[in-house]
């Protein structure tokens, strides 16, 4: 049984009323697992506390051939082999999660499957990743969640997870966060890659201000970092500019640019925050960007193209990324599409190009 917008009634509460609150919690959450819900599906426990539900199932079948081996979504590491060609099931980006309403203060969790790989020989098991879990109430926000460095509203509509990874400001960390109007600040997990990371003691700093209207969505975003490692002791700043402008009714234009000393933030696994170089250690410098253009043809069905660019300053690492996709979307909750595209280690002259169908069900 669907449980949608639901107050407990008195013959639901006389049923349960005997069930301690901390198994009243685990027999919910079992109904809903066996149930299939919606993301907007809530349970409602009294006029201002509620449990919420939501996520989707995503199965990709997935064709890599080329130079480049074969990932389930590109990402910008940069390793290369022979030339050989590879197709894959999985449903691993599927998620779930759960928010805890209690008026003012909302507690979210959120699980997919890309934690440690299971066997694909008989089973397929994979372990749950944790992606989010905060504490949000007022302005306030506390706990893992997206870096206020990373914005969300500009990515493409992709079927390969996140589209031109290569390109974005990409980072998902434990934070404190304040929130007012357009402006955001935060202090973030600071982690120092490419070195010691054991004498990092001052936070990293990110902001951002955004600006929108029914033309759409503009945003700056600002880092500070501090780089503590065998007396090399570094201010690393960066930064980031995107947009998503609506053209007509449907369709839209998104663009991301990334620059200064990002490090771990933009491109993840291009480069570390510190690397070497012929003159001793340096903090490395990126720039990135990518654009996408999403175009419907008709109800429900649209395609996306978008291209992403990274490199770096003294290892010289350079990588870039195209793809183009058509998405129909059936119902509000069911969608399948197909998308072909390539991925490019430039500086080692090594690519190769994907084709990926996938159906997606958001609960």
């Amino acid at each position: 049984m669907l449980l949608k917008n639901v107050v407990f009634n008195k013959e639901f509460k006389a049923l349960t009323g005997c069930i301690p609150k901390s198994k009243m919690i685990l027999l919910v959450m079992s109904l809903v697992m066996t149930s299939p819900v919606r993301a907007d599906y809530e349970i409602k426990l009294d006029e201002e506390k509620s449990i919420k539900f939501g996520g989707y199932i995503k199965m990709d079948i997935r064709y890599v051939s080329g130079e480049v081996p074969y990932r389930p979504f590109w990402i910008a590491d940069g390793k290369t082999g022979e030339d050989a060609s590879q197709t894959n099931f999985n449903g691993r980006e599927s998620r779930f999660n759960m928010a805890f309403v209690n008026g003012e203060v909302t507690a979210f969790m959120e699980y997919d499957f890309y934690g440690s790989d299971g066997s694909e020989a008989i089973v397929n098991n994979f372990d749950d990743r944790l992606r989010h879990a905060y504490i949000k109430t007022k302005n306030w926000t506390v706990g893992q969640t997206w870096s206020v460095f990373m914005p969300l509203s500009a990515i493409p509509e992709a079927l390969d997870l996140a589209g031109p990874h290569l390109a974005e400001a990409q980072i998902r960390q434990p934070q404190v966060r304040y929130t007012n109007g357009g402006f955001q600040i935060s202090i973030e997990n600071p982690y120092t890659t490419g070195a010691d990371h054991t004498n990092d003691v001052i936070p990293d700093i990110a902001a951002r201000y955004v600006f929108s209207g029914d033309w759409g969505e503009f945003g700056m975003s600002g880092l500070y970092k501090n780089l503590d490692h065998s007396g090399m002791n570094e201010t690393a700043l960066a930064y980031n500019a995107y947009a998503k402008i609506l053209l007509g009714e449907q369709d839209d234009f998104r663009i991301q640019f990334n620059g200064g000393e990002p490090g771990r933030y933009v491109a993840p696994k291009l480069t570390t925050d510190i690397v070497d170089t012929p003159e001793g250690k340096k903090v490395e410098e990126t720039i990135s960007c990518y654009v996408a253009f999403r175009h419907f043809w008709a109800e429900g069905l649209r395609s996306n193209i978008f291209y992403g660019h990274a490199e770096t300053e003294y290892t010289q690492k350079e990588r870039q990324m195209w793809a183009v996709n058509l998405m129909q979307s059936f119902t509000s909750q069911l969608t399948a599409g197909v998308e072909v595209g390539n991925y490019e280690v430039t500086e080692k002259d090594k690519s190769s190009d994907y084709l990926q169908f996938s159906v997606i069900y958001k609960l």
